[in-house]
């Protein structure tokens, strides 16, 4: 009965010890497939940035005030007036809320 608690021990640890070594095998394999992907992010976020640039340089070009007044120009546009002053509606600039702070904390 001795030699089998003693048997039933050692296999015990060789268990554990095979179920540490493979969860930290599995967890390094999770490590060098997020390593492995972190160049390929990279790329599509520089490529991402660069399509924000070109994307804001068109809207600056197109809302330049003279590029605005090349197309009031154009025929498609002659319908369209300049507002009068009494036709003009000023909408106030909403405030930000504010955050009131306990004094406990």
């Amino acid at each position: 009965m001795r030699q089998f608690w003693l048997s039933f021990r050692i296999f015990l640890c060789i268990f554990c010890a095979g179920m540490t070594l493979y969860f930290y095998i599995d967890k390094q394999n999770e490590l060098v497939e997020l390593r492995l992907a972190i160049p390929i992010l990279t790329k599509e976020v520089k490529a991402l940035e660069e399509e924000n640039e070109r994307l804001r340089y068109q809207v600056n070009c197109f809302e330049d005030p003279i590029h605005l007044m090349e197309l009031a120009r154009q025929p498609e546009f002659s319908h369209l007036k300049y507002p009068k002053a009494h036709e003009v509606v000023l909408l106030p600039e909403p405030k930000p809320l504010e955050v009131k702070r306990d004094a406990s904390s």
